[in-house]
């Protein structure tokens, strides 16, 4: 992609966010290029799913809501209870309408950064891990050791980072999809397939 084309995608974006979701966005474009970078993934692919992945996160929830069914999306019992992970799918279909990106593999990362889901493919993985690392989050416990062993090992950043998102939600008695309690599942078991541990 050319830089003149991402130049206009930024712009874009910048209308739409405050500044201290912008400044989020930004990290999470560079960290994601930095992680493609590592595990050669496509660098671009990494720019735009970093870029657009919050691309629908600041419409009021009842707006994510109308949103979803004015475009026909799927709203399930938990995106109802907590329209705020709408904003995943919501910011996929924006993607694809408003900023003209049509590759699947983006609009999937898009999709799955907030839940993920089994079976990844490294764009998903990227993009979910570099949306909790990024240098703006500081809330998270364990920050540093994930920031490196995102360099290290994927797999098991991808694993802690599921663990510590679950346990968070389930501490606040949030409401959780069911599909970010299969995607832990899925990777524990991964996990303990590989190291032997438990």
């Amino acid at each position: 992609m050319s830089q003149s084309k991402l130049d206009i995608i930024r712009k874009k974006v910048r209308e739409h966010q405050n500044d201290t979701r912008y400044e989020h966005t930004l990290g999470v474009m560079y960290t994601a290029a930095a992680l493609a970078m590592r595990y050669n993934e496509d660098m671009d692919k990494a720019l735009i799913a970093g870029l657009l992945h919050d691309c629908a996160k600041g419409y009021s929830s009842q707006m994510k809501l109308d949103l979803c069914r004015e475009y026909q999306l799927p709203v399930s019992e938990a995106e109802e209870k907590n329209p705020g992970l709408l904003h995943a799918k919501l910011g996929a279909y924006l993607a694809d309408k408003e900023y003209n990106i049509t590759d699947e593999e983006i609009l999937d990362a898009i999709t799955w950064h907030t839940t993920g889901r089994p079976d990844m493919t490294l764009l998903d993985k990227i993009i979910y891990i570099a949306d909790y690392i990024e240098p703006n989050r500081n809330q998270a416990p364990n920050l540093d050791n994930l920031r490196h062993l995102a360099f290290i090992d994927l797999d098991e950043c991808l694993y802690q980072i599921l663990e510590a998102s679950l346990q968070y939600l389930l501490s606040r008695d949030e409401v959780i999809d069911p599909m970010t309690e299969k995607t832990y599942l899925y990777y524990k078991d991964v996990f303990q397939k590989e190291t032997g541990k438990e």
